[in-house]
């Protein structure tokens, strides 16, 4: 009998009752009345032994439990009318009902309704209008309003996503359809490829893709990072340095094309950094975009060689020649390239978008009449940054353009006098490092910018260098001013100088029995004579000792932080050493047993391969031999005459201190000790006489917590003493130096004292 359905029991009786399938009742049948769902819809029952046949009852009588939720029956005339918001997203919401009511009360606006009321046939117009408040009677019997709960709902405007325009390359433009499918299918077959490194499209990559286009008219050409991150920058510098057209593209790959009537250019043009596409130069693209079934390009590519080569040099932003804008330029690379005109060629082969950086590595090497430029700071302001400014000017310094690109170490005469023209427009510079190019230092750079152009270095990594003006910076006209005053002052002074002792002279001429005694107190005299007094001499020996003394001075201060520090090791050295003394007299070893067992070497050698064969072991950790030690060992002996005691310690006296201090507070027999790859194995015997103590815990040994911290203060005191000893060896050190330094510092003295005298 399934579990699943309860049933009753009873005897075989005729069935009065007959089952009205469409409306779900009974109604009671005479035994002799037709019975259609006896055989189709019934479900035949298990039975008792006793009954005569079987037991058929329709599947709606039986009982069962296999699910535990009753099925709902759905009743239509209960069902609301939710034809309204049926089809509304977000069905009864807030947000939905503020829909319908939005919709509703701009039926009028969306579709006026012209009605006169003086015709018959009219309809009356209903104005409908939902209201966002509501009145509501309090219990006390005053009416106030409140807001509907769709009242609330804030509207949010959502603006749609900008679709991308598709690129539209130089090839779609130029080649016919069938043509430009022919190369595109062909190019999907070219299993050879020419790689272009981290240093982008050099001159030899150039020349390895013209050398491939004299046997066939497709070069593949693959990009590394990080150029291969900007593949439609990549295509339009392939396309400005070959000349050709790119016609397929995919990730880091693309298919440059030749094109029909492809001709190597002359020698001198073949190695030349100024080979430019005559498609890219600054002609008119209807005369330049020719058809690649026509023979002009072949006949005047010759003769605009001459016409590209100055188009380079528009492009690249000479300062005699004013630069080209394109009419696709943003108004972002409009002012980019408004702020680097003038200070240099651009780079070609930048890897990000537009607008290029200045090329640093074409600038002079070597300015004949450069200088560090004068500074000055204003008064009552730190010309050092604190960390908030700093941060600050590295915030406003990341959505910079990057201004130079440099990849050479030295020699940067040229980029230093473009910084310092950059930076009376801008106060930071911004400069990239070229990436492929080999024994470049990001470290070397960064100190001979700083130290050309006096700036303040804020950032400094493998990709970029940024250079803040200072706050002392001066541009060249205030510089000028400066000076002009200056000599201008100095004049005005010598002049003064010049008429007071004039006018001395004249009245001691006048009056000679009187002898004045003048004071120069506050003249130029008296500046010039402390100056000449105090000043220092301008030579190298007078340099060299004042060199000497700041590292004296520098020496001393750090022998005496490290004396400093030495002192408080020694302080915690005998904190430690008392707290060690301490714990020390807290236990004593027990007395060694007088009636010892002896064993034979049989036993000992049989006693020492059972216990290395043991598993079960005990393990010594870093409290060494306390009481819980010794009471484990009872424990392994309550069940085995052996127990294996392993220790991580490596020096072997400590192994057989540690071992016979065992045997001594257990009562054993010491069998064996053994090394291993990891530490040592000792073995003990329990002895023949063995009695198990009352009090597996000695009085006499350590508490676990006393034996953790003795561990702890005895590995304290190890350190401490490996600290002190380095100390010890830097101060020896330091005093050798100062020693050193003070026997230069006296012969410098002496050889100053000596020329004094001859001279």
């Amino acid at each position: 009998m399934p579990a699943s359905s309860i049933f009753f029991s009873l005897p075989h009786l005729p069935n009065t009752e007959q089952y009205d399938p469409q409306r779900r009742t009974r109604t009671l049948a005479s035994p002799s009345s037709e019975k259609p769902w006896l055989h189709t819809h019934t479900v035949k029952m298990p039975t008792a032994p006793w009954m005569q046949g079987p037991l058929l009852l329709h599947p709606e009588d039986v009982l069962t439990f296999s699910k535990d939720r009753k099925t709902k029956i759905k009743r239509h005339h209960f069902r609301v009318d939710r034809s309204l918001t049926d089809k509304v997203r977000g069905g009864r919401s807030r947000v939905a009902m503020r829909n319908i009511v939005r919709s509703i009360t701009k039926l009028r606006t969306l579709a006026p309704l012209d009605v006169d009321g003086d015709d018959e046939g009219s309809d009356e117009v209903i104005e409908f209008s939902i209201p966002l408040e509501e009145e509501v009677v309090d219990a006390n019997g005053s009416v106030r309003k409140r807001k509907v709960p769709w009242g609330n709902v804030v509207e949010k405007v959502v603006y749609p996503r900008e679709k991308k325009e598709p690129v539209v390359t130089t090839a779609k433009k130029i080649l016919p359809k069938d043509v430009l499918r022919r190369l595109q299918e062909e190019a999907g077959k070219i299993d050879q490829w020419v790689k272009a490194k981290k240093a982008g499209l050099t001159d030899d990559v150039v020349d390895e893709i013209r050398r491939i286009w004299r046997k066939r008219e497709l070069v593949k050409v693959k990009f590394r990072l990080p150029l291969s991150a900007n593949m439609v920058r990549a295509r339009e510098i392939v396309e400005l340095k070959t000349g050709g057209l790119v016609v397929w593209s995919k990730r880091d790959t693309l298919v440059v094309y030749r094109g029909s009537n492809y001709q190597l250019p002359p020698k001198p043009f073949l190695n030349s950094d100024v080979t430019l596409s005559v498609h890219s130069s600054g002609i008119p693209e209807d005369k330049v975009c020719i058809p690649a079934n026509s023979d002009e390009f072949n006949a005047t590519c010759f003769q605009r060689c001459t016409e590209a080569k100055q188009t380079l040099f528009n492009y690249l932003g000479s300062e005699s020649i004013p630069r080209m804008e394109s009419a696709g330029e943003t108004l972002y690379e409009k002012e980019t390239n408004r702020l680097l005109d003038g200070l240099g060629p651009r780079f070609i082969d930048w890897w990000w978008k537009k607008p290029l950086p200045v090329d640093a590595d074409l600038l002079p090497e070597v300015v004949p009449d450069f200088k560090t430029p004068f500074r000055c700071c204003p008064p009552r302001i730190r010309p050092t940054l604190s960390n908030d400014e700093l941060a600050y000017l590295r915030k406003i310094a990341r959505p910079l353009p990057t201004h130079f690109a440099l990849g050479k170490n030295r020699k940067l005469h040229g980029l230093a006098a473009a910084i310092l023209k950059l930076w009376e427009k801008c106060p930071i510079a911004k400069i990239a490092v070229k990436l492929g190019l080999p024994n470049t230092s990001n470290e070397r750079m960064s100190y001979e910018l700083k130290r050309l152009t006096g700036g303040v270095l804020i950032l400094r990594n493998k990709f970029f260098i940024i250079l803040y003006r200072g706050k002392d910076f001066l541009p060249n006209g205030v510089a000028s001013s400066i000076f002009e005053r200056e000599i201008k002052l100095h004049d005005q002074q010598l002049q003064e100088e010049a008429a007071r002792f004039k006018a001395l002279e004249l009245y001691n001429l006048l009056d000679d029995s009187v002898s004045m005694t003048t004071s120069n107190i506050g003249t130029l005299s008296e500046f010039e004579d402390i100056e000449l007094k105090y000043a220092a001499p301008e030579d190298d020996s007078c340099e060299d000792k004042i060199k000497i003394k700041a590292e004296i001075a520098k020496l001393e201060k750090e022998l005496q932080e490290q004396e400093r520090k030495l002192f408080i090791l020694n302080v915690k050295i005998e904190k430690s050493e008392k707290e060690l003394a301490k714990l020390n007299s807290s236990w004593r070893l027990s007395d060694l047993a007088e009636d010892q067992e002896i064993l034979t070497d049989e036993e000992r050698q049989k006693f020492r391969k059972i216990g290395l064969k043991m598993d079960e072991f005990l393990l010594l950790g870093r409290r060494g031999v306390y009481g819980g030690t010794i009471a484990s060992m009872h424990q392994h002996w309550k069940h085995r005459e052996l127990v294996k005691v392993i220790t991580m310690q490596n020096a072997f006296l400590q192994v057989s201190y540690t071992a016979k201090q065992l045997e001594i507070e257990s009562g054993g027999i010491l069998v064996a000790v053994k090394q291993l790859r990891k530490g040592h194995v000792i073995i003990l015997y329990r002895g023949k006489n063995y009695r198990r103590p009352l009090k597996l815990l000695p009085d006499n040994l350590l508490t676990k917590r006393e034996a953790l911290k003795k561990s702890i203060e005895v590995q304290r005191r190890g350190s401490l003493r490996f600290f002190v000893h380095e100390r010890r060896q830097a101060i020896w050190i330091l005093k050798q130096k100062l020693r050193e330094l003070r026997d230069k510092a006296k012969i410098l003295d002496y050889s100053h004292e000596f020329n004094s005298d001859e001279s």
